[in-house]
C-alpha cells in the first residue's frame, strides 16, 4: 500500500493527476544546516492532510517558503496549476492560500467586520461597501457553522471565537487551501469538536486543509492523510484510515516511543497554600484555594487567559495577592519577590520560553545560570565563575539531551524542544522543592513531550510539589494527581486522578461547572 501511495503522490507531482496544491523537490538550507531536503507532496480538493513532524523537522520552514516568506533554493510550490513566485507572500493569498496560526493575528481594538474585511479594501474605502461585506460575512457564518457577531469587538471574544474569526478571514478572501497550524491548542473539548465540525463542512465544499498537529489522536479523527517529515526530510507518507497513533508516533521520532508509567503518589506536607486569595488583574485571580503537597503533580486546566498568569505569577514572586492569606511551607507570607521565590527554592518552567525563559542572542552557558547568576556558587564577591557556568551548561547538555553544537552557540539557534529542555536542566539540577510547570510542552513533538513528563515524574518521586499548568488535557489527565479547572480567575474544587471526565473538565473550564458543586 505503501508503494501504491507513492505512486499516486508522484503521478501528482508530475502532474498526471489534479491536485489544488503541489510541492515539489523543496530545498532549502541555512548556512550548514540543511531545513528541507527535496520535500513534496500533494493535496487534493476536499482533503485534509495532517502534516507531522518533531521541532525542528521542517515544518515551519515548508510553511514559511509556501507563503513566500523564504525562498527556497531549489524546488517549486503550485497553486491549482500554477506556480507560484518565489518570495512574494501576496501571491500566495492571491492565488487562495490562507492560514490561520497558533497565535491569532487580529486587531483586538476593531470589530469582526472590521477584521475580516482588513485589507480587501482600498485603506480609504474602508467605510464603503460594509452592507454588502456584513451580508457575506453573515453568510459565511452560517455556511461554516462560525457563529459569531459582527460588531463585536475583537478584545471581547472568547479564544475560540477568535479562531473562528480567523477562519472567516481565509473564507472571506476566497481561500481555496487553508492551513491550520496547531488550531486545537488553546481550545476546550467542546470548541475542539465545533472545530473539527467547521473543517468537515469546508472539505465537503471542496476546501483543502492542511492541518499542523502534534496531538495524534486528533489527526488521525480529522485528517485523510498524513505526510510525515524528520530531520528536514519526507519519511513517511499514509493514509489514516491504514495506520494508528503508534506507527504515526514511531515514524516521527524514528524509534518507538513509550509514554511513562505514572505510580500512584505519596503525598506529603503542604509546601505551598492559597487561602481565598485574589490577585489583581483582568482577569487575575478571585478567591483561589490550593495545596501543593510535596510528592503530587496539581494540574491547572483552563483556557488561555483565565487566570492561569496570575496563579503562575504569584508563585513564582511576580505578584502578590490583594487579600487571602498565602502559606510557604508553613509560614505565612508577609512580602514576596522573584528573589525570594528562588532563595526558597521555588523552580519556574516559564509559559513563553522566547519572551521570558530565554535570552536569545546570549549563549546556552549564560542561560543555563539566568536565575542563580547572583548567587554562590556562580558569583563570587561579584565576580562569575564562568569555568563552573560552562561545566553546568555542558552537564545539562549531555544530562537532558539538549542537541545543539555546544554551551557557546546563542540559544536562538536552537529548536523549540532543545530550548525546553536547556530550560528543564536548569530548573531540576537544583533539585527545588517546588516546581511551577507552566506549559511545559507547548508545541513540542510526541518525543520530547514524553522526555518532560518523564523528567516531571521523577521530580514528584523525589518529593517536588508541582503546579502544572496546561491546555492539554490528555497531558493533565495523565500526570496529575490533583486538577483544578480555571475560568475567569475563579478556581473549581479539586478533583482527583480519574474522577472528572474530559468534558465534565470542558465545562468547568467554560464556566459552566457550578461555582459550589463538590
Amino acid at each position: 500500500m505503501a508503494e501504491i501511495l507513492r505512486q499516486e503522490s508522484a503521478a501528482i507531482l508530475r502532474g498526471e493527476s489534479t491536485a489544488i496544491l503541489r510541492l515539489d523537490g523543496i530545498t532549502k538550507r541555512f548556512g550548514p544546516v540543511l531545513a528541507n531536503d527535496g520535500i513534496g507532496f500533494a493535496l487534493a480538493e476536499g482533503e485534509v492532510l495532517a502534516l507531522l513532524g518533531e521541532n525542528g523537522a521542517g515544518k515551519t520552514t515548508l510553511m514559511n517558503i509556501l507563503f513566500g516568506h523564504y525562498v527556497a533554493d531549489e524546488g517549486t510550490v503550485h497553486v491549482a496549476g500554477q506556480e507560484l513566485p518565489p518570495g512574494q507572500p501576496g501571491a500566495a493569498l492571491a492565488a487562495g492560500v490562507g492560514m490561520v496560526h497558533q497565535h491569532f493575528t487580529l486587531a483586538e481594538n476593531l470589530t469582526v467586520l472590521d477584521n475580516v474585511a482588513l485589507g480587501t479594501r482600498p485603506l480609504f474605502s474602508l467605510s464603503s461597501g460594509r452592507r454588502a461585506a456584513r451580508a457575506r460575512l453573515r453568510q459565511l457564518s452560517e455556511d461554516f457553522g462560525l457563529a459569531v457577531d459582527p460588531s463585536a469587538r475583537v478584545a471581547d471574544l472568547s479564544v475560540g471565537e477568535r479562531q473562528r474569526v480567523e477562519i472567516l478571514k481565509a473564507l472571506y478572501r476566497d481561500a481555496r487551501v487553508l492551513i491550520l497550524d496547531e488550531p486545537t491548542a488553546v481550545l476546550t473539548p467542546q470548541e475542539v469538536d465545533a472545530l473539527f465540525a467547521t473543517i468537515r463542512k469546508a472539505v465537503a465544499k471542496g476546501l483543502a486543509v492542511v492541518f499542523i498537529s502534534h496531538k495524534l489522536g486528533e489527526v488521525m479523527a480529522v485528517a485523510d492523510r498524513v505526510v510525515i517529515l524528520r530531520r528536514g526530510a519526507k519519511v513517511a507518507e499514509m493514509r489514516t484510515a491504514e495506520t494508528d497513533r503508534h506507527r504515526l508516533a514511531e515514524a516521527m521520532v524514528g524509534a518507538e516511543i513509550v509514554p511513562p508509567e505514572v505510580p500512584p503518589a505519596t503525598p506529603g506536607e503542604v509546601l505551598f497554600r492559597l487561602d481565598q486569595v485574589s490577585v489583581a488583574g483582568s482577569p487575575g485571580l478571585r478567591d483561589a484555594s490550593l495545596a501543593l503537597r510535596a510528592g503530587t503533580i496539581t494540574g491547572i486546566a483552563g483556557v488561555s487567559g483565565n487566570g492561569q498568569r496570575a496563579l503562575a505569577d504569584l508563585l513564582s514572586g511576580l505578584a502578590f495577592p490583594e487579600s487571602g492569606a498565602v502559606e510557604l511551607k508553613g509560614s505565612a507570607l508577609a512580602d514576596w519577590s522573584p528573589r525570594q521565590a528562588v532563595a526558597q527554592g521555588i523552580a519556574r518552567i516559564p509559559e513563553d520560553r522566547h519572551a521570558t525563559g530565554t535570552i536569545a542572542d546570549f549563549d546556552l552557558t549564560e542561560n543555563a545560570m539566568l536565575e542563580d547568576y547572583a548567587r554562590p556558587p556562580m558569583s563570587r564577591k561579584g565576580w562569575l565563575d564562568w569555568g563552573r557556568a560552562r561545566k553546568r551548561a555542558e552537564a545539562i547538555i549531555e544530562g537532558y539531551d539538549v542537541r545543539c553544537p555546544g554551551p557557546s552557540v546563542p540559544i536562538r539557534l536552537l529548536s523549540g524542544g532543545n530550548m525546553q529542555k536547556l530550560i528543564l536542566g536548569r530548573v531540576l539540577e537544583a533539585g527545588p522543592a517546588i516546581i511551577l510547570a507552566n506549559q511545559p510542552t507547548r508545541g513540542l513533538d510526541i518525543g520530547a513531550v514524553t522526555y518532560v513528563h518523564r523528567q516531571l515524574l521523577a521530580a514528584r518521586e523525589r518529593g517536588a510539589a508541582v503546579l502544572l499548568i496546561s491546555e492539554d488535557l490528555d497531558e493533565l489527565r495523565a500526570l496529575s494527581d490533583v486538577i483544578h479547572a480555571i475560568h475567569d480567575g475563579e478556581l473549581s474544587p479539586a478533583f482527583a486522578r480519574g474522577e472528572i471526565t474530559v468534558k465534565e473538565l470542558g465545562l468547568w473550564m467554560a464556566g459552566q461547572g457550578g461555582r459550589h458543586a463538590a
